[in-house]
């Protein structure tokens, strides 16, 4: 190529273009790495320049040509991609590579308004020189490409209209780490931020978009989850309007418990007027979701629950449906159907479900989910009673119109309401469970509003973070990091704030956390394990009891130290009730696994001390995050050993963990032959934990005669689910049968424009 071309300089002037420049930047960029060519990202980049191209142009297509050689085979080019972005993305920020000192960068970031001024009022200038020393940048060359841009796209402070990018990734960690413990004791909070900022830096803990995004800055909100529960009136409506839109502004999905609203054609006030049913009120809760952008890091989303017994349910469980007009479809929601035992013992009989309207039922209602026995005693009663309004439908037709309605939207989710409060950390008669959040994972108790100020409504916030399964070496491991876990998210629920009485409340009294993992599927893949035989039942026993068992540790040293929450009364564990002591005796069938730790000590102490937290797990997606940390995302099996991710930063490439030396070992999505296996694991994994899972259930329709699942094939694996004790369901995917990229190497295509990616409890 001439050298007679002109590339156009930051500063506008116009010189010859170096390529010895270029070269020694991608050599540098490829220094250590396996099957990666310089020349061959030379030439691809050197093709595309023409005369007056300016430098970030450059750099742009230099990191684009390294990102379209990343393969299964290759997989290193996704470090070089990485590290000419990482280059860039400095540049663009600093002026040059080298990043600024800390004290330096925090006290020109404080005056442009950009970090919270509390960084300069709590720590001296020894303290951040201090901090410094604890920074290492060299970490940033250990992110894949998909990780280097989505930190670019969502977590990194930028102005998102002249994208002006503020921040590099280790400015970040520390930073975050410096704002969680800075009301710890002045000798103990340096260890602290320097043993969080090494745990989330070499990503040993995920931390949640809100967290990521949003700690440092002055914006103070950083729980992942929302949940509001509405009541059947005009004033708990627009409440419960009201507080989405605050909510989702600040970064968080949510979830609407929406199940007493009464039907249509109830009257209102005594038959002066005619009720018009849920679906209009579903519209106003869409419009209040959608009506803010979060600060272009994501869009709002919510997923809305309603009883499987709901006089509405035939026209409710289409609501997501491409048929039908819009006056009777909302959707831009995501649905969850309420089912507990007496539904399933309907279609397992072949009976009929009865069908109320909750608002003439309102004790049934309630019960639903306090007490089972009471709500099988008065749904009895109401169905003979004549003067109550009711329908009645075949349970093998509703189960099938909600199965197929799951099928074919993939977002019609399911919470089994009575392992929600009979496996729960929560007493049921106190503080029920009434519904989930965005993605499925979470259960806490909530209490509905009639006024946006009500002091005595509840809406219940829950704060994520996971560990990296992939990266420990021994369960060991997990007591320090479920310290450090336990004490930055707690922390956090004292530093950020609350824009409603009824969110505040909750949190400071309940002190809710969920602490999850990702990598799991790599973690499989490096114990020479499967999801679908059988084989990984043991160790997924062991670990998640490790998980729990570290976590309520900590919990309980921490409240030792601080004091319990001042509502753990109205949990089991102040009974001195475990996880471990309500679980479905099912699993036993499943693993033959011992417990490893001392649960009887432990169980003394919390009885003794209490927790300072009144859940500490719950199992995510953890689509982004473990982009961020190359890890195969949540619990789910990864659908090819690479991934081609689109998202609105452009196509991603990313390749599992390992796969030059694990390739044979990885069970992939769709070589499962069924969703036995995983339904298995994740059974037991609900032993553990104290709320719930972000369970999807999987189909390949090629499997089956004239390729199409069978509606006995979903509901066996419904079925299935609750025989497990499985608390909710979250997607339902369906193979689509389009041709893999490199079928060879089953690599798929993966969106993460869904509704986790988009909703805040994707950590």
């Amino acid at each position: 190529m001439s050298q007679k071309l002109l590339v156009t300089k930051r500063d506008g002037h116009k010189e010859y273009i170096d390529l010895d420049k270029i070269h020694k930047v991608i050599t540098w960029a490829a220094d250590g790495l396996k099957d990666v060519s310089v020349s061959q990202v030379e030439l691809r980049s050197q093709i595309q320049f023409y005369d007056g191209i300016k430098t970030s142009d450059i750099h742009e297509t230099m990191i684009k040509s390294a990102a379209d050689l990343i393969s299964a085979d290759t997989p290193d080019y996704q470090y070089l991609a990485a590290r000419l972005a990482i280059f860039h993305l400095r540049k663009k920020a600093y002026g040059q590579f080298e990043p600024p000192k800390l004290y330096q960068h925090v006290t020109h970031m404080v005056d442009i308004g950009k970090y919270d001024k509390h960084l300069l009022n709590d720590y001296s200038a020894e303290e951040f020189k201090k901090m410094d020393s604890f920074l290492d940048h060299c970490r940033d060359m250990y992110f894949s490409y998909a990780a280097v841009k989505q930190l670019e796209g969502k977590y990194l402070l930028q102005n998102r209209v002249t994208g002006k990018i503020y921040e590099s990734a280790q400015f970040l960690y520390i930073l975050v780490a410096a704002c969680l413990f800075a009301r710890y004791p002045l000798k103990t909070r340096l260890s602290y931020i320097h043993s969080f900022y090494d745990a989330i830096s070499k990503f040993k803990i995920s931390l949640p978009t809100p967290i990521m995004a949003g700690v440092r800055t002055p914006t103070r909100q950083f729980s992942s989850c929302v949940l509001i529960e509405c009541g059947d009136s005009l004033n708990s409506i627009n409440a419960t309007s009201s507080a989405i839109v605050k909510y989702v502004s600040q970064r968080a999905g949510i979830g609407i418990n929406a199940g007493r609203i009464r039907a249509l054609g109830s009257p209102i006030r005594d038959g002066e007027a005619f009720h018009t049913g849920c679906i209009p009120f579903y519209k106003h809760f869409q419009t209040a979701v959608k009506s803010c952008s979060q600060g272009g890091v994501r869009g709002g989303s919510a997923t809305l629950f309603y009883p499987l017994w709901h006089l509405e349910i035939e026209s409710l469980l289409v609501l997501k449906n491409n048929r039908g007009i819009e006056n009777n479809r909302v959707r831009h929601l995501d649905y969850s159907v309420q089912i507990n035992k007496l539904m399933y013992e309907r279609l397992l009989k072949d009976k009929h479900i009865t069908l109320f309207s909750p608002s003439d039922v309102i004790d049934l209602y309630e019960s639903f989910f306090t007490n089972q026995d009471e709500f099988e005693l008065l749904y009895l009663k109401y169905e003979q009673d004549t003067r109550i309004r009711k329908k009645l439908v075949k349970a093998v037709d509703l189960f099938s119109l909600m199965m197929q309605e799951r099928a074919s939207t993939g977002r019609i989710y399911i919470q089994h309401v009575d392992h929600c409060n009979t496996h729960s950390p929560f007493d049921s008669n106190i503080a029920p469970i009434r519904q989930s959040n965005l993605c499925m994972e979470i259960t806490l108790p909530t209490q509905l509003m009639n006024n946006i100020d009500d002091d005595k409504g509840e809406i219940a916030l829950c704060t994520l973070s996971a560990f990296n399964l992939g990266i420990i070496n021994s369960l060991d491991e997990l007591e320090e990091l479920a310290i450090l876990a336990v004490r930055a998210l707690d922390s956090l629920l004292d530093y950020q704030n609350y824009p409603i009485f009824a969110a505040k409340k909750s949190s400071m009294g309940r002190r809710a956390l969920g602490i999850g993992i990702v990598n799991y599927a790599y973690y499989l893949a490096k114990n020479g394990v499967y999801y679908s035989d059988g084989s990984s039942n043991n160790l997924t026993h062991k670990t998640f009891e490790a998980i729990q068992y570290y976590l309520l540790k900590a919990s309980n040293e921490l409240a030792k130290e601080q004091g319990p929450c001042p509502l753990f009364n109205d949990t089991n564990y102040a009974k001195g009730i475990l996880p471990i002591d309500n679980y479905k005796k099912a699993l036993d069938e499943l693993t033959s696994e011992p417990l490893h730790y001392d649960w009887k000590t432990l169980r003394k102490n919390i009885k003794k001390y209490g927790l300072r937290n009144s859940t500490l797990s719950a199992l995510m997606p953890s689509e982004t995050s473990s982009q961020i940390s190359n890890a195969t995302s949540g619990i789910e099996p990864p659908r090819g050993y690479v991934s081609i991710k689109a998202s609105k930063d452009g196509i991603l490439r990313q390749v599992i963990p390992e796969y030059e030396r694990l390739k044979n070992k990885y069970e992939l999505l769709w070589q499962m032959p069924n969703n036995e296996g995983y339904l298995q694991l994740v059974g037991i994994m609900q032993k553990f934990i104290d709320q719930s899972i972000s369970t999807n259930t999987n189909y390949d329709p090629t499997r089956f005669p004239k390729n199409k699942v069978p509606m006995n094939q979903l509901l066996k694996d419904l079925l299935l689910a609750y025989k497990y004790g499985i608390k909710t369901l979250y997607y339902h995917n369906t193979r689509d049968g389009a041709k893999d990229i490199q079928s060879d190497l089953e690599e798929n295509i993966e969106y993460t424009d869904n509704t986790c990616d988009s909703g805040a409890c994707n950590i």
